[in-house]
């Protein structure tokens, strides 16, 4: 894996957008910033070839202005520009096998998968080997964020394990200097709304329990993160609609997805599903066992 965050470009809104931010990451990260565009038309690169007569020549300016941007806002920051003559799918994917974190841009808020360049499906963030983030059009960049600008949101489902997830998200708490909130939605029974259920204090010991949960697998994080200010939440409603709440007005949402290690079809959970359409912050959606 190499020391790299990797964006996606295809021109559009959303990826010059994916851009900055992935710039900002990886200045927080002190990595290289890897720009990428795939397109399988791409002809061999010829020495001195006029731009007028040149085939790749809109593929290269597509590379060269986000590079020219990402340069005014930080001088500093190593960047590689990467053409890849394959489809999309294929080389983000590739590439996701090499990088710390693969940033696409994102529609989002449409119930058809449609991110990077379009008609590309979420069979990438399904099938990435590494973290892949996910921002819209219109999301905040700056070189110096204001300090606590917003928490940094992790979903946790409290079903096994999830150290990958739960590491990505403090790290990222500690980078960004900001709170993490920590969340676990749970749908009551139907039983539970029907007149003759159990009333407030049978909720409340639900909930305490599953707080309780919450703190253990949070604990050996809080220690080794212990600058990171952690607030633990749980809601009794279902875990999308919890999640996608509480980063109404986050700086960041991460989310995990279990490893496929079976050949069926790539597929992401509801919460992964629901947060990707709907966050309106950048979302990370971390692979994990």
């Amino acid at each position: 894996m190499d020391d790299v965050v990797t964006v996606g470009l295809d021109g559009s809104a959303e990826s010059r957008a994916a851009a900055r931010w992935a710039a900002e990451e990886a200045a927080r990260r002190r990595l290289t910033l890897r720009l990428l565009h795939a397109w399988p038309m791409l002809a061999p690169e010829a020495v001195g070839t006029p731009s007028e007569v040149d085939q790749n020549y809109w593929a290269k300016l597509i590379v060269h202005d986000v590079h020219a941007e990402v340069a005014d806002l930080y001088p500093d920051l190593p960047v590689a520009e990467d053409l890849v003559a394959s489809d999309a799918e294929a080389a983000l994917l590739d590439a996701s096998t090499r990088s710390r974190l693969l940033v696409l841009g994102s529609r989002g808020f449409s119930h058809a998968a449609c991110f990077f360049l379009g008609d590309t499906s979420m069979t990438i963030v399904a099938m990435a080997e590494r973290p892949v983030a996910l921002v819209r059009a219109g999301t905040r960049s700056s070189p110096v964020p204001p300090r606590g600008a917003g928490a940094v949101v992790v979903g946790i489902s409290l079903h096994g394990n999830c150290d990958d997830l739960l590491e990505f998200a403090f790290e990222a708490a500690a980078l960004h200097d900001a709170p993490l909130h920590a969340v676990h939605g749970r749908s009551l029974p139907v039983e539970a709304y029907v007149p003759w259920a159990a009333g407030p204090d049978a909720r409340e010991t639900i909930t305490a329990d599953i707080r309780q949960r919450l703190e253990q697998v949070l604990r050996p994080w809080r220690d080794k993160f212990s600058g990171v200010r952690v607030i633990d939440n749980v809601v009794l409603a279902s875990p999308a609609r919890a999640v996608v709440e509480a980063a109404s007005a986050a700086e960041l949402l991460v989310i995990g997805r279990r490893r496929q290690h079976r050949p069926l079809a790539p597929r992401l959970g509801n919460v992964a599903h629901a947060a990707a359409h709907h966050a309106s912050c950048p979302v990370v959606i971390v692979p994990h066992d």
